[in-house]
């Protein structure tokens, strides 16, 4: 709807034209109700000559797709957003190396984003977002977690792959960063569910699956 496609038809006109700016309303209204049935009076509410009442049903569906925000384009990655492509989702893989985003699948789900400063991503990142930092260490995941505490953003899912050593650097680091240890605590590391072998492709389906189980929770606490 919202530079979409319209298709069908309430029967034209002015209930029409109402009908469908009701409808984007509703889209930009994120985390508002997601269906409504609403009653018009088509001379009162619509300002039609007849004053007959009309009924419509509006209810939003597939409007924000489960986002998963990639840093990192390694050997890991590569087979996570391979598995990732899979579902329903929209992936984003953000890496200062364009080499390893162009080895990525082509897909429609798929956004490559280049630039040497990862941590300025953050800012486009909302607290729906999954968040997997798999960079090339920690010294260039740990500016991607403290740009994520700076700026207190509460995201579903933060996760950073690595060892319980790595965890403990990262913690310590960012607390004589500045970051109070209550928020520096807040990041999943190491991700993944206990399955598999340390194969690229097998630690890629642990952690996807780890995904898909975090985004089943947080489902279940909304129903």
């Amino acid at each position: 709807m919202l530079g979409g496609v319209v298709f069908g038809t309430v029967g034209g006109g002015r209930v029409e034209n109402q009908a469908i700016k009701f409808a984007q309303q509703m889209l930009v209204a994120d985390g508002s109700p997601t269906c409504y049935l609403v009653e018009w009076n088509l001379q009162r509410d619509v300002g039609m000559t007849c004053g007959v009442v009309v009924k419509l049903y509006f209810e939003v569906l597939n409007h924000r797709l489960w986002r998963i925000v990639v840093f990192g384009a390694g050997h890991v990655s590569q087979s996570l957003i391979r598995c990732l492509a899979e579902l329903k989702c929209q992936i984003v893989c953000v890496d200062a190396r364009s080499d390893w985003l162009e080895k990525l699948p082509d897909s429609c789900r798929l956004t490559r984003i280049p630039t040497d400063d990862m941590p300025s991503y953050v800012a486009k990142l909302t607290d729906k977002d999954f968040v997997v930092s798999m960079t090339m260490g920690h010294r260039t995941d740990r500016p991607i977690l403290y740009e994520i505490f700076r700026q207190g953003r509460r995201l579903a899912y933060l996760g950073v792959i690595g060892s319980e050593a790595k965890r403990k650097v990262m913690f310590r680091e960012l607390t004589e960063a500045g970051i109070a240890a209550t928020v520096a605590n807040g990041f999943r590391c190491p991700i993944g569910l206990p399955l598999g072998q340390n194969q690229p492709g097998e630690i890629a389906v642990s952690i996807a699956a780890e995904l898909i189980q975090v985004r089943d929770a947080i489902a279940a606490q909304l129903r």
